[in-house]
């Protein structure tokens, strides 16, 4: 059962649609540019955004864009960086960021062949954001372990 909260916000969630078709801003109905026909709205139901936001911000899809942002990985190179990830996960999230337009990957001719990942301009903008929310929450673990503590001591 839903609590009044969980009520509230899907409630409020409906309340913005993500507009699809052509705007006064966007020009004529028939615009050959899709992107010039969305408005994004990451809290409606049905917005595309949510889906490349759940890529970006599970566990995976953060930690392998702050690690690309550091530079070119080869796959078993970027498995290593980001410790504990299974080769089945890594390579799930990396087809979905590149899928986005985020990563970008780059086969090698060599034998055996080399695959190598590496930011988009637009994934660089994201592992960007990322890194100073990475960065914000790091600083912060001492008030949060403290958090931790005082409420696991209360329960």
């Amino acid at each position: 059962m839903s609590s009044a909260t969980d009520v509230d916000f899907e409630h409020a969630a409906g309340n913005h649609a993500a507009a699809v078709g052509p705007t006064a801003a966007n020009g004529p109905a028939g615009a050959s540019d899709p992107s010039d026909e969305l408005v994004s709205d990451v809290f409606a139901r049905a917005c595309p955004s949510r889906r490349t936001l759940e890529n970006v911000a599970g566990k995976w899809g953060i930690l392998a864009l702050v690690a690309l942002a550091e530079g070119t990985y080869r796959f078993n190179a970027l498995r290593r960086r980001v410790d504990g990830v299974s080769e089945k996960m890594l390579s799930q999230t990396l087809h979905a960021l590149e899928r986005d337009g985020l990563v970008s990957r780059a086969v090698q001719a060599t034998i055996p062949p080399h695959v190598e990942y590496s930011l988009t301009p637009a994934g660089l903008r994201v592992a960007t954001k990322l890194r100073e929310l990475i960065d914000l929450v790091e600083a912060e673990m001492p008030t949060i372990l403290t958090a931790q503590t005082n409420y696991d001591a209360n329960r």
